[in-house]
């Protein structure tokens, strides 16, 4: 899966789960409430974490949309050492540089339980941009968001996985 391919693929996968079981998944910071509230269902469900591996990526990858809509992040695809680190293909940028993996908290909080929770990211994300009374992103102009001469493209940090 690619940065490219991501969002069609949570789009149809929201599609599907909403279309079942009637659940608020419409994009919102929110919304990742209930993210964290399905990932605790299947971990209470108490079965192997392979068997729900494509649940829990596509309920990464929501959180990670929801991160690109409402913070003015970018799905990007992983380099081989990031790939390495974070056990996922894509992840996102926020507009400050930094690379999270939102795909990767879930598979925590499905692993660890509750002291992982995909909302609680979401509000301690650095470099946020900031919404409209509506909720939507306030993008800055191309000027405004260039980094500084000689400022690392992303930093990568491995303690939000």
């Amino acid at each position: 899966m690619s940065a490219r391919q991501i969002r069609a693929g949570v789009a149809e996968f929201i599609r599907s789960v909403t279309v079942r079981n009637r659940l608020p998944l419409d994009y919102s910071v929110a919304s990742l409430r209930v993210v964290d509230r399905i990932t605790d269902g299947l971990r209470g469900a108490g079965p192997e974490p392979g068997s729900v591996a494509r649940e829990l990526f596509w309920l990464g990858a929501y959180a990670g949309e929801v991160i690109v809509r409402r913070a003015g992040a970018q799905w990007v695809d992983f380099d081989r050492e990031q790939r390495e680190l974070f056990g996922q293909p894509v992840g996102v940028r926020m507009p400050d540089g930094r690379v999270w993996n939102p795909i990767g908290k879930v598979a925590k909080r499905f692993a660890a339980g509750p002291e992982e929770s995909v909302q609680q990211l979401y509000f301690l994300l650095h470099g946020r941009v900031p919404t409209t009374a509506a909720g939507s992103v306030e993008r800055p102009d191309a000027a405004a968001g260039a980094p500084e001469a000689g400022a690392p493209e992303a930093v990568t940090c491995s303690c939000h996985q």
